[in-house]
């Protein structure tokens, strides 16, 4: 019985780390597939037809279940999440990952923590505790080991710009996400996912893209994937746990999914892992656990 009161919170943190792990596992393997995809797609093109399936499925299970829709602020939170994160970000990441290696899109992606530490403290959401920056620093530090071998040589300075560029976005994008009020994530979803389409098919005509659709089984499989795994069921589950963790500590994502994604890459695709790889996770690992059980047990004691 003396247990009893302490079972919903000890349910609520297992869900949320369940949540977090799901995340990381898809998004982890999302940069891959992207790649994958953009071997036989036009890469804005692909994110269009992603947001347009995904938001379509998710409109049918909000109408199927009867899920409550965003009013006031929570409306007001998605649409600026879907435009920000779906219309800006998801495409810049889309175009960049044709002429940059995946491995330095997630170096860019593992600045998310920092940025958004700094965002979350400019808006007043909140206050920047010094373990979670030091972790992000050290996060950091990590991914850019992991990939510390293919630090090397030009790369293409626009791509270059446009894969940052959706790094940052990313990260106001959580945080607009968690100015709202609280929401079914799975109508949040569907009106973020609707918000950003527009701004991804203005963007691929004025790329002057080809519009089709996969003419391979391997476009297919990329469109699927990340239109099922990437789009509703990490973002519905993304969207649940920014409302009930800190939107700092949730960004921590962008950290331990690239350490998931360059296994995957030297599995799949081939590419080449240093030696370095090895000691790089340890170091996200190491900063993820600083920022986030440090950190905890820190305010606890307060």
């Amino acid at each position: 019985m003396s247990d009893t009161p302490n079972a919903a919170p000890r349910a609520s943190t297992l869900a949320g780390l369940a949540a977090f792990s799901g995340i990381v596992l898809i998004w982890g393997s999302t940069f891959l597939v992207i790649r994958i995809g953009n071997d036989s797609l036009s890469p804005v093109w692909a994110a269009t037809l992603r947001l347009s399936a995904a938001s379509a499925i998710l409109l049918a299970i909000a109408l199927l279940t009867k899920q409550p829709w965003p009013k006031g602020r929570a409306l007001e939170a998605a649409v600026w999440f879907g435009v920000v994160d779906f219309g800006v970000s998801l495409p810049l990441l889309y175009w960049g990952e044709m002429s940059v290696p995946s491995s330095i899109a997630a170096i860019f992606y593992a600045s998310i923590p920092l940025t958004t530490a700094l965002l979350a403290r400019a808006m007043g959401l909140e206050r920047i505790r010094p373990l979670g920056l030091l972790g992000a620093i050290i996060g950091l530090g990590g991914v850019i080991v992991l990939f510390a071998a293919e630090l090397r040589g030009a790369m293409p300075l626009v791509p270059l710009g446009a894969v940052l560029l959706g790094a940052l976005t990313a990260a106001l994008a959580g945080v607009l996400l968690k100015r709202g009020t609280p929401s079914s994530p799975i109508t949040t979803n569907a009106v973020a996912h609707a918000a950003g389409i527009p701004f991804c098919l203005v963007a691929s005509f004025a790329l002057r893209e080809t519009h089709a659709l996969p003419a391979t089984a391997s476009g297919w499989f990329s469109l699927t994937y990340l239109t099922l795994v990437g789009s509703i069921g990490a973002f519905v589950l993304f969207a649940w746990l920014v409302q009930r963790w800190r939107v700092t500590a949730t960004s921590f994502l962008a950290v331990l999914t690239p350490v998931l994604g360059a296994f995957l890459g030297a599995t799949v695709r081939h590419e080449r892992l240093a030696t370095t790889t090895i000691v790089g996770a340890v170091v996200v690992v190491s900063g993820v656990i600083i920022a986030n059980v440090a950190d905890r047990a820190l305010h606890k004691t307060r």
